[in-house]
């Protein structure tokens, strides 16, 4: 049978609206080439074979009746681990919720995406409780990034970016507090967006941290994101327009300048030259960082006191170890952190008086080997799993949407490159990506077939 799943989502959907393809057999297609690479490898650990082929002749049944099944007609995705699915447990990664209880529906993106004529195949691996960026999980396994099986795809939402990045599917939805979405894109050679906070809903999926939380698609192709995107905004007016007239990049230094890898500094040279020659600093970054991931520890902890108290074993080991850490942090850490996040979004909005669009590396390097998971931070062997979104991790805090593109002359392996806009300017952003792919900047790699 002919892969069809590996088209564009807007592909699939113009052929399955138009009769010259099926859902059954897009759907059916999907689910073979998830079961030929296996789990985690294929980035799902969990298939709804029934539901997904259901839904799918539900959709043709539409076709065949004359009527529109939506602009996402017969599309097959996938949904990190911690989005609810009716009848099924939300594990999120985690042993707790196992058993149950069962989600009553899903969640409300799911339910947006199946209404337009999506069909839902399946859960991505993640990092337990989307708490790491590195995809090595103590219950489901270590999902690899599929361009080098040797080394780390990425996190929290690693599986849903290799789903994408191995064609499997053309989109998956995940969410991202601190480059959840945005460090596996980068990393495995995909597109991920992190829109402006609430921008799309997020009832339904287990959040870490609900004060910092964004659910966003990942895919391969730009057209694919922006179409998810007003699907999933279920006709909520745009927060701001475009620019008019060219576009105004500027490249942040600073702390972005810092601890960038010879190979993403060779890759990030072009864009600079090209999109950099505005050179901003925007001060206390590291501070940012420091107050993201207070933040985290700590409304993290809170969620998980009962569960801590009850049975601290039920979690992997360095999941515990961090949640156990933010039940002791001082309330007058986290009120300070809270504070600084105020002070620092005043800040950095201040920084679009001067440009539409700032670029920062995505990652400060190749994706680190899942034997020697450590990447250097100020000279210092550092743990991927807590370092690798020293770029992105800033951003969130400051309230900004971001989106991570995959670098046209990055090496052996995929890097990415970030684009940040001001709250609201996520067509902005989608402008700017346009704009850096056909420059020939960006483009997304395919996978080996070896792989």
């Amino acid at each position: 049978m002919a892969e069809l799943h590996r088209q564009s989502a807007v592909d699939i959907a113009n052929a399955v609206r138009a009769g010259r393809v099926q859902a059954v057999e897009i759907c059916a297609s999907a689910l073979a080439h998830i079961e030929r690479i296996g789990s985690p490898d294929s980035g799902f650990i969990k298939i709804f074979r029934e539901r997904a082929l259901l839904r799918a002749e539900a959709v043709d049944k539409i076709v065949q009746a004359g009527l529109d099944p939506g602009r996402l007609a017969g599309v097959p995705f996938g949904v990190a681990d911690h989005f609810d699915v009716a009848l099924q447990p939300t594990t999120a990664g985690s042993r707790l919720s196992a058993e149950g209880p069962f989600a009553h529906r899903d969640a409300k993106a799911i339910m947006l995406l199946e209404a337009a004529g999506a069909v839902l195949v399946g859960r991505q691996n993640m990092d337990e409780f989307t708490y790491g960026f590195v995809t090595v999980n103590a219950h489901y396994g270590t999902t690899p990034n599929p361009h080098d099986k040797d080394r780390l795809a990425g996190g929290a939402c690693g599986g849903s970016a290799v789903a994408v990045a191995n064609e499997t599917v053309p989109i998956s939805l995940a969410s991202d507090i601190n480059g959840s979405i945005r460090i596996p894109a980068a990393l495995c050679g995909v597109i991920g967006l992190a829109p402006t906070y609430g921008d799309f809903p997020n009832e339904g999926t287990q959040s870490l941290v609900e004060s910092l939380d964004v659910v966003g698609p990942v895919a391969r192709q730009i057209d694919d994101v922006v179409l998810v995107r007003d699907v999933l905004r279920d006709g909520a007016p745009e927060r701001s327009a475009v620019p008019r007239g060219p576009l105004r990049f500027g490249r942040l230094k600073g702390w972005f300048d810092q601890n960038v890898e010879d190979p993403m500094r060779a890759a990030m040279k072009p864009v600079w030259e090209e999109f950099g020659r505005v050179s901003l600093d925007l001060k206390h970054v590291d501070l940012a960082r420091a107050a993201a991931s207070l933040i985290i520890a700590a409304e993290g902890a809170n969620l998980h006191r009962a569960s801590l108290v009850h049975d601290p074993g039920i979690y992997g080991a360095t999941t515990r170890d961090r949640l156990l850490a933010g039940l002791l942090m001082p309330a007058d850490d986290y009120l300070q952190a809270i504070r600084f996040q105020t002070w620092i979004r005043t800040r950095a909005q201040q920084l679009f008086e001067h440009c539409d669009v700032f670029i920062t590396p995505a990652a400060p390097g190749f994706a680190p080997l899942i034997e020697d998971p450590f990447i250097e931070f100020d000279g210092v062997r550092t743990p991927a799993r807590s370092h690798l979104g020293i770029y992105t991790q800033p951003i969130s805090l400051m309230g900004l949407p971001s989106i991570v593109l995959p670098l046209a002359h990055s090496g052996p392996l995929p890097l990415g490159v970030q684009l940040i806009a001001a709250p609201g300017g996520e067509q902005t952003l989608f402008e700017a990506a346009s704009l850096l792919f056909k420059n020939g900047i960006a483009s997304v790699p395919g996978v080996p077939e070896s792989q």
